[in-house]
């Protein structure tokens, strides 16, 4: 299968995933959220659909990377491994934090989505660095999102 259609294939995959976590939660961000006090920095609800839609297509596009260049073994394994195990803990933390209004389970699963990115990053990194790379802003973006989950338990106890 030609790269493009991998890439294509993986950024759709991705971007419904993260839609549909997202869909399923939308209403508590004008009730329960919109009343909770929130940490210094935290942007206003318009800003987390434009950067989710980047970032869940940089994943899918690190992802395509990985499944098109990355040889057969135990690397390309783990490393799918990996990226399998953040993709579950990012679509788990919604509806978590937003669905059940678990500001403190989430903390843990975001610490552990943490974790698991890093580790992505380090396992894409001998098999294709650019995908390695393109996870990077994502990383950066949920270490912000740990920092306002933190605030909102500590603000909101």
């Amino acid at each position: 299968m030609p790269f493009w259609i991998k890439c294509l294939l993986c950024i759709v995959g991705i971007e419904s995933l993260g839609f549909l976590s997202g869909w399923s939660t939308a209403s508590s961000i004008r009730g329960w959220y919109d009343g909770l006090v929130k940490p210094p920095g935290t942007p206003p609800n318009w800003v987390f659909g434009p950067v989710w839609t980047l970032l869940y297509a940089a994943m899918g596009v690190a992802l395509a990377r990985v499944l098109h260049h990355a040889p057969k073994g135990r690397g390309k394994r783990k490393a799918l491994a990996w990226f399998g195990i953040q993709l579950f803990l990012n679509l788990v933390w919604t509806p978590v934090f937003f669905g059940a209004h678990m500001p403190g389970a989430s903390l843990a699963i975001i610490a552990a989505l943490l974790v698991a990115i890093v580790l992505t990053i380090r396992a894409f990194h001998p098999l294709d660095r650019p995908a390695a790379v393109l996870l990077a802003p994502y990383l950066a973006w949920v270490g912000y999102a740990t920092y306002l989950n933190a605030g909102f338990l500590l603000l909101n106890r």
